[in-house]
């Protein structure tokens, strides 16, 4: 049972109870639609889950969350304004949330994920009347009869996540980004929609971050980081006060650790470096379970020493890559010794599909290799590629350009979602990127300025010496020439190449000898990569984490010499 959750039905305490106790629940409300349970140790906190019950209705918002006046009760407030404004008041919330309302006004309810969907929303009608909830496996339990959903299996094997609305079975599905849930449909919102206009972008986005830090630096008890080498954590660094710790997963010798460990002195915070052994790789029950069978929990470094953690509050700077640094955008590049090198610029004409594939790290030849071994018969390429396509496609009406299509479709399928999604499930968690003014800065501002370079000129005039310690693999301000050194240091022979911040997979696979370990029923697959290999070990152990029948009687996985089925 994971520590936080939400789960409801568009129904009466009856239908509620034949489904889940209201004893696993902290709270449960009961509207004239909608019965709805919410667990959590921070319930009530300033920032954080709030309810809300009265004559007008009820209102229950999981996660973390900020509204107009700074009301001490965010659920009374979004009530209130809905009887007033309808669902228009959704625009008034800020934070990373769901958010339940049943109005005795409007006779109605609905549940309503924040702009970008960082936190899922899962649902089926299987049961005779519409479930909802906050953990796949829990509204999952209440399918009659599970069916493996194969694109989903495939998009998940091959990408490293499930594209869209889909989860791992037929009759279970999730929220769209931006939207709300009814008792018999899914409505669009029109929150996240790309608006491009000129105005000071380095200087509006320093004073927004500014007020985004303000928000959050109040959340109590003991407050952590975890802290990078690279641009995005150091700014909560510098302006929060109070944090007492820093984490990194490296070793103490490694190149991003020790540019940490100077950042968290420049700072007064004490530093701890997590050793990468099994407990970074491995992907057990306690860390599968927050990937929901969508997302890698390759993305959770830190899951396996959350016990050594010893903080109330845990901020990180995930998303600022995406959100502000233009992570999925398409960039131009320049052939230096035969090899791209990106400029630094956007590309005027991008190939969406291909930009997309490289983005979510999509191998040809591992796909390849990998078809081989599963029961279905398809061409990966050609699916991957139509999946991709098919996810441009729905997001036409949010954007009005190629490049913020690109954008748009990978926040809609954020593959590191599952590393927010381990803290909030064991932390209080700013998250700092889904601020609704970054939100909005981030949607006003033209493609070619949502670079790094902006946001080190917007940090630079919060704290002047946010870059006294420069990330190790990026010496100098301008994209070309970091791209440069790290390519001619990769090429030449007696000089040292930067340092990845992530610990080598490939082997650590082989040191904790986890093919015979996580893979001794299948020797076949043990020549794939091992990020392949991990994912094959998360899609297993999700399944069995909530259902082991499916093992049994879903095989996906081919065992040696077997026919395509």
């Amino acid at each position: 049972m994971m520590n936080r959750e939400l789960f409801g039905v568009f129904g009466g305490s009856e239908t509620f109870e034949r489904l889940r106790s209201s004893d696993e629940f902290d709270e449960v409300l009961h509207g004239s639609t909608v019965t709805v349970g919410i667990r959590d140790p921070d319930l009530g906190v300033p920032g954080w889950s709030a309810t809300y019950a009265g004559e007008e209705g009820c209102c229950l918002i999981w996660g973390e969350i900020y509204v107009p006046d700074d009301d001490q009760n965010a659920a009374r407030w979004l009530l209130e304004e809905y009887e007033t404004d309808g669902a228009n008041a959704l625009a008034g919330l800020n934070g990373s949330y769901l958010a339940v309302v049943d109005s005795e006004q409007s006779s109605g309810a609905f549940v309503a994920t924040d702009p970008v969907r960082s936190r899922e929303c899962f649902y089926t009608d299987d049961p005779g009347v519409r479930v909802f909830g906050t953990d796949a496996a829990a509204v999952g339990r209440t399918l009659s009869d599970p069916t493996l959903h194969g694109d989903s299996l495939l998009e998940f094997l091959h990408l490293g996540v499930t594209l869209g609305e889909k989860t791992a079975f037929t009759d279970l599905c999730r929220l769209p980004m931006d939207s709300c849930l009814t008792p018999k449909s899914v409505v669009p919102l029109n929150r996240f929609v790309y608006r491009p206009r000129e105005f000071d972008y380095v200087g509006e986005l320093a004073e927004r971050l500014e007020r985004a830090l303000q928000r959050r630096a109040s959340l109590p008890g003991r407050k952590g980081l975890l802290l990078s080498a690279g641009y995005d954590s150091r700014i909560i660094l510098s302006k929060v006060a109070g944090i007492e710790h820093s984490y990194t997963v490296g070793t103490p010798n490694a190149a991003e650790v020790r540019a940490a460990k100077r950042l968290a002195s420049q700072y007064d915070a004490i530093h701890t470096a997590f050793r990468p052994d099994e407990r970074y790789i491995r992907p057990e029950g306690s860390k599968t379970r927050y990937t929901h069978g969508i997302k890698e929990s390759l993305h959770i470094h830190h899951a396996g020493y959350t016990d050594e953690i010893h903080v109330d509050t845990m901020y990180h700077g995930l998303l600022f890559d995406t959100f502000i640094r233009g992570h999925f955008t398409a960039e131009n590049t320049v052939e230096v010794l035969g090899k791209p090198v990106p400029t630094g610029r956007l590309e005027s004409d991008p190939n969406p599909v291909e930009t997309l594939l490289k983005k979510f790290g999509y191998s040809r030849e591992a796909s390849l290799e990998l078809a081989e071994l599963l029961s279905f018969d398809i061409e990966p390429e050609s699916f991957v590629r139509k999946a991709i396509a098919d996810e441009l496609e729905s997001v036409r009406d949010r954007v009005n350009s190629m490049q913020n299509a690109l954008s748009c479709v990978g926040i809609a399928n954020q593959p590191s979602i599952p590393f927010h999604v381990q803290l909030s499930d064991n932390f209080l968690t700013p998250f700092l990127a889904t601020d609704r003014e970054l939100l909005d800065w981030h949607l006003r501002t033209p493609p070619e300025y949502r670079t790094t370079e902006t946001f080190l000129q917007a940090c630079q005039q919060i704290d002047p010496q946010i870059l006294r310690h420069r990330p190790p693999d990026r010496p100098y301000d301008a994209t070309l020439l970091n791209e440069v050194e790290g390519f001619v240091r990769r090429k030449t022979p007696f000089l040292a190449s930067f340092e990845s911040p992530w610990p080598n997979r490939e082997l650590l696979f082989e040191r904790h000898d986890l093919d015979r370990r996580l893979l001794a029923d299948f020797e076949h697959v043990h020549t794939l990569p091992a990020r392949h290999k991990l994912r094959i070990t998360d899609i297993r152990g999700w399944l069995e984490y909530w259902s082991r029948s499916q093992i049994q009687s879903l095989p996906w996985l081919r065992p040696p010499e077997s026919s395509v089925v």
